[in-house]
Order: structure tokens, then sequence, then C-alpha cells
């Protein structure tokens, strides 16, 4: 009856395969946009107004580019899934008909089959797919940490824009009202026109610096609203007290050589160099033969049953995987390289922002006392000036030297504290942490790699 029954466990078979399938759901594209209208629709938002650290807890859970870069962690996930399972069984059916023979017999087989190879590559997926999962996560930290400087880039800009713009209204208003002071004279005929001409280009220069500072700080707000995943015109009030992380030049000079071990971009490439590795001894491990190994039975058409092993196996005389192990090799000669350009280029990096911060705190001490000096001559000229005895176009000339003076200042303190916050994200001050741990001895069920492995 055994004939009999093939077709029908067939049949079964398939059916408890079936059975045990993942089943399919449409998920519709999310076509509206999620930009918040308000900033207490933040997560992490305040009644407050936003200092540096809330700032950066609000990025990390609100920024849309964030949030979609954490979906690679479920693919990620899902490719170790992947490399832990082993391919199914193969089962071969066989239930020919014969037109011709005694008592018009037939015959049939049954036959279940697991290739090697696979389970001899299981250990080496699973470390290609584990590290690559680190590598993703590292990435993402990375992009944290990138979005994260770029939102304290912008606080700062903005903060200190905002100082600028009051020292130009105090220019502007000064200088307006010399000119207006000046129209009123000529009117008056107590000057000419020549008087004028100073007065109407500084204005002008005064005004325009307003204007284009006007502009740049609205592009600066619009640029960290949409990192916040916040409306374009959405207030968003600043503290202007928050500290920068501070830089100890010294110190980090001396973590330089730990930086491979700290950041996440690097530690990245790291994870991708072991996948790669991996990759390689995968492709020297697939050089072997596959075989396929199992049980069959039948029985012929003399009705004699059989039962036993099955063995099959490639012969490999055309092709022993040269090709693809000569592309893992070449491929991990790549990231060697440019592992060590990118940190090679980070110590570049914090090395130059470090020398720029030595030259702008130098001279940002060197202005002071010229400041200084500066405001003491202009309290002095103006006080000669309303008692008549000072020239009033070199009483101008100096205020106007001294209230330059004032924005020169601000712009090396932004320029110095933009300094921080770059090498704050080069080197991770203030950041999510991640480490490196030690690389494990690789996957190798056949010893073959034990004696090379670092």
């Amino acid at each position: 009856m055994m004939e009999k029954r093939v077709p029908g466990l067939a049949l079964v078979a398939a059916f408890m395969t079936l059975a045990g399938c993942a089943s399919y759901r449409s998920a519709p594209l999310d076509r509206a946009p999620n930009l918040a209208s308000h900033v207490s629709d933040l997560v992490g938002a305040n009644n407050r107004p936003i200092t540096l650290a809330d700032l950066d807890r609000m990025v990390l859970g609100n920024n849309p580019e964030l949030r979609a870069a954490r979906a690679k962690l479920g693919v990620a996930t899902a490719q170790v899934i992947e490399a832990e399972l082993l391919p199914n069984p193969q089962i071969a059916l066989s239930y020919p008909f014969y037109m011709a023979g005694p008592n018009g017999s037939d015959a049939f087989s049954v036959g279940v089959a697991q290739d090697l190879k696979s389970i001899l590559l299981r250990p080496t997926r699973r470390e290609i797919a584990d590290n690559a999962a680190s590598a993703i996560n590292a990435s993402l930290l990375w992009q944290e940490w990138q979005t994260l400087g770029k939102a304290r880039l912008l606080f700062v800009d903005i903060v200190s824009g905002e100082r600028a713009e009051k020292a130009l209204q105090r220019s502007r208003k000064f200088l307006q009202e010399r000119f207006d002071l000046t129209k009123a004279a000529i009117k008056q005929g107590n000057a000419t026109l020549a008087a004028l001409s100073p007065d109407l280009v500084a204005v002008g220069d005064v005004e325009k610096s307003y204007d284009d500072l006007e502009r740049l700080q609205l592009n600066r707000r619009h640029q960290l609203n949409a990192l916040l995943g916040l409306a374009p015109d959405a207030p968003l009030l600043l503290a202007g007290a928050s500290e920068t992380p501070r830089v100890d030049a010294q110190r980090i000079r001396a973590d330089m050589a730990s930086l491979p071990d700290r950041r996440p971009d690097l530690i990245a490439l790291q994870y991708g160099y072991r996948s790669e590795d991996a990759k390689l001894r995968q492709a020297i491990l697939s050089q072997f033969p596959n075989v396929a190994i199992g049980l069959v039975s039948g029985r012929d058409s003399s009705s004699i049953y059989s039962f036993g092993p099955e063995a099959s196996f490639e012969l490999p005389v055309f092709n022993r995987n040269e090709g693809a192990i000569a592309l893992e090799q070449a491929t991990r000669e790549q990231l060697n390289r440019e592992f060590n350009a990118r940190l090679t280029a980070a110590e570049g990096e914090i090395g130059a922002l470090l020398s720029e911060q030595s030259l702008l705190a130098r001279q940002l001490a060197a202005i002071e006392p010229r400041l200084k000096e500066a405001r003491l001559i202009a309290e002095k000229t103006e006080a000669a000036f309303k008692q008549g005895s000072f020239d009033e176009r070199a009483y101008v000339d100096i205020e106007v030297a001294q209230l330059t003076r004032e924005q020169e200042k601000i712009g090396l303190q932004q320029a110095l504290l933009d300094g921080q916050v770059a090498l704050a994200t080069l080197i991770g001050a203030g950041m999510p942490r991640i480490s490196i741990g030690p690389e494990p001895p690789p996957a190798d069920v056949l010893g073959l790699f034990q004696a090379t492995s670092r």
C-alpha cells in the first residue's frame, strides 16, 4: 500500500509547510507630514527657554531623519535571524508508470537530503551578520553625533547672532541719529551736503549688515526647527547663557590613541572590516565541494523494497571559488585603507581645530584691553562733544570704531564657540557613548584560521 500513500503524504507535508508561513498584510505609505506646530508638541519639551542640554534630548527624540535611520536596526536584526537559519531538507519523490512489462508494474522512491556546506558555513554567516548589525548600530550613533553637532552649532550661532543684532542696532541707532542731525543742519543752512555723505554711507553699510544678519538668523532658525521636526515658523525660545562643552587641549591630545575605540564612525568601519574578514573566510570555506547526504527508500518494478544512505557532491574542476576569494580579499584591503584614511583625517581635523582654538583664544584675550580702551575714549569723546569742545566728525568716527570692536569681539566669541562645538562632535564630548570590544576568535569549524587570527 506504500505506493498509494506517497501522493497523500506529499500533500500533507505541503499543507503543513504552508500552514507555518507568514501572511501578507499591506502597509500603505504614510503621506501625512509630521511637523509639530508648537514646541510643546515635541518629546522632551519644557515650559522654559531651551538650553543646550535640552536641545540634545529634543533632537534625539524628535529628529525625523534619526527616527527613519533607527528602522535600519530592525533590518539588521532580521539579517541576523536569517543568518542563523539552515536551508530546508530536500525531499525527492519518484513515482514512474511503466507502460510495458510484467503486469504493467510501477515503482516508486522517496529520498530526503540535507546540504552539509550550509551547516559548515552557518557560524561564519552568523559572524558576518552580527558584525554588520554592530556596524549599523555604530553608524546610527555617528549620525546622532553629527545631528547633535549641527543642532549645537545652530544654537550657538543663533544666540551669538542675537548679540550681534543688538550691537548692530546700537550702531544703526547712533548713525541714524547723526544722519538726521546733519540733515536738519543742512536745512538750517549750518552744514553742506558734503557733511552728509559720510553719514549716508555709514548708515547704508550698517543697514545692509543688519539686513544680511536678519536673513541669516531666519535661515538658522528654520534649519534648527527642521532638525527638531518643528514647523519652520514655530517660535523657539533659546536660553542665551547655555554653555558648550569645554575644551581641554592637553587631554584631547592624550586621548587621541583611544579615539578608534570611542568614535562611532571608526567603530562602524572596524565592524565592517570584521564582517568582510568573515566573508573572506566564508569564501575560502566555500572552496570545499558541496556535499548533500540523506536517506532514500523505494520499491522497484519487481516489488523489491530498498532503503539506505545517499550522497551527492560537486567536483571542483572548473570553479574553485577563486573569483569570490579575490573579490573579498580586495574588499578587505579597501576597507583597511578606508579605516586608516578616516582615522588620519580625524586626527588632522582635531589637531587643526585645537590650533585654531588656541589662536582664537589669544585674539579674544588681546581684544579685551583694546575694547576697554576704545570704550574709555568713546566716553571721554562723547562728554567733550556735548560740551562743544570736540569735532563732530571725529566724535562719530571714534564711536563707530568702538562699536566695530564690540562686533569684532562677538565674532571672535562665536568662532571660538563654533570650534568648541566642532571639537565636541569629533571627540564625543557630551555625546551618547559607544565602545568596541576585543575581536573574538573567528568562527572556524574546521580549525583552518586559528593560527592566523588576530
